[in-house]
């Protein structure tokens, strides 16, 4: 896909991952619609850093939990715009046991709201006019927790509500690609343990103690956690450079579901 001029919506990107992927997209000549709900202390450096690269998104605030409100959303960028072309479904809870403890069972509900069921009734809306830019793409942002659940080093950050909601956006991957073809290319990333989600910049990260922190990177075969620029190259390539990748899941982890154990040598055998 040739970026330039294309439209992008972003959900939520004040901030964090959803920003910088806004940022590369608008780098690359997209024109970008961002949405957020809440952080609006972080709106200032949000319009900053699009300042710095002379682009100006449309910026759109709304609770994409009250499903009603997302007609306006896509009639708003479609109003401005014209067009809509790529589908960027970053929105999620992601409470992790070390902050809040065992979910109640309106902290479950809001996690199922946000994580999954915001990402269904987006879709639906923008699906007819990624059709008509007949070369539209989704990309859902999902998390290993959906493979390995509240379970070793990982039992700190993920619960089992999260765990839910992620391994469903794995099916809803599936269905829309089948729903979108052969117009609109739809795909998954499936993200492990980030600087800005679950690791180092977030509060939950500040509340392990180091063997904990450090039991969670022997866990990753690449020993570090992931950062954002290795989360918008995955982004820049299914949009570009994967014209025939549809319905996959890309999982980039560092290698943390395979888990850290060695590989023991080979034996000698006794024939």
């Amino acid at each position: 896909m040739a970026l330039k001029d294309k439209v992008a919506l972003v959900l939520g990107s004040i901030k964090g991952l959803g920003k910088e992927i806004a940022l590369d997209l608008a780098e690359s000549g997209v024109k970008t619609a961002l949405t957020y709900f809440d952080w609006q202390e972080n709106m200032l450096s949000l319009k900053q850093d699009f300042d710095a690269i002379s682009k100006t998104p449309l910026i759109i605030k709304i609770n994409l939990l009250d499903t009603e409100n997302i007609s306006g959303l896509i009639s708003e960028i479609i109003k401005h715009y014209g067009r809509l072309d790529i589908l960027i479904n970053n929105i999620e809870r992601g409470g992790m046991p070390v902050v809040h403890g065992a979910y109640t069972k309106d902290q479950w509900d809001l996690e199922l709201a946000t994580t999954l069921r915001a990402k269904q009734w987006v879709f639906n809306e923008a699906l007819p006019h990624l059709k008509k830019s007949r070369d539209g793409v989704v990309i859902n942002i999902s998390s290993i927790a959906g493979i390995v659940g509240r379970l070793g080093p990982a039992s700190y950050i993920f619960n089992e509500g999260y765990s839910a909601a992620n391994r469903g956006i794995s099916l809803l991957t599936e269905t829309w690609a089948r729903l979108g073809a052969p117009n609109v290319r739809v795909n998954e990333i499936m993200l492990g343990i980030f600087e800005t989600r679950h690791a180092e910049k977030t509060r939950g990260w500040e509340l392990l103690n180091k063997e904990q922190q450090q039991a969670i990177k022997d866990h990753i075969l690449l020993n570090r956690t992931g950062k954002s620029t290795d989360i918008v190259k995955a982004v820049r390539f299914i949009i570009k450079d994967a014209p025939y990748m549809t319905g996959s899941v890309l999982r980039l982890d560092g290698g943390y579901v395979l888990g850290g154990e060695k590989i023991a040598p080979l034996p000698k055998g006794v024939i």
